[in-house]
């Protein structure tokens, strides 16, 4: 039995939704997923793409994604890759598949001369914390994300 991490095709957009839908789960998330396949195939594959993924496979069928895209470190004046989305399918886990997912990812970063490799991780969700630990990850306790949305961005945009 082998894996196998190899790039998002267009073909892959339905798989992706399919999975980002998955993740939600995962994440008691669920009811905030309005995405459809146009979106997915748009900002992966679409004239103002702003993101690229991975998928990984195990003997041949698709088990887990990574989708990404570029932040900037003024700080270290280069790109960081920012891992948007880690997921890997239950059934599959405990195979090194999310593991390889940020193998590569790192070396993407690497080859492309980023500074960092940054994600975020649900603070509930202690396997995720402790494998990121095990590979080295700091969590940096400091800082907060912070997001505005729906309606909350549509007013700060009207101001």
């Amino acid at each position: 039995m082998s894996h196998q991490i190899r790039p998002a095709t267009r073909a892959d957009v339905p798989l992706i939704l399919a999975l980002v839908r998955e993740l939600a789960v995962y994440e008691h998330l669920e009811h905030e997923v309005v995405a459809d396949e146009a979106a997915i195939d748009e900002i992966l594959f679409g004239s103002t793409a702003v993101a690229e993924a991975m998928i990984a496979e195990w003997n041949g069928a698709p088990v887990g994604y990574a989708l990404f895209h570029y932040t900037v470190s003024t700080f270290l004046g280069k790109r960081t890759l920012y891992l948007e989305d880690l997921f890997v399918r239950q059934e599959a886990r405990g195979r090194g598949i999310g593991r390889a997912l940020l193998e590569r990812l790192a070396a993407v970063a690497f080859e492309r001369n980023c500074g960092r490799l940054n994600w975020c991780v649900l603070d509930w969700n202690q396997p995720a914390i402790d494998f990121y630990r095990g590979l080295g990850a700091e969590l940096v306790e400091s800082w907060r994300v912070c997001s505005l949305s729906g309606d909350a961005l549509k007013a700060l945009a009207d101001t």
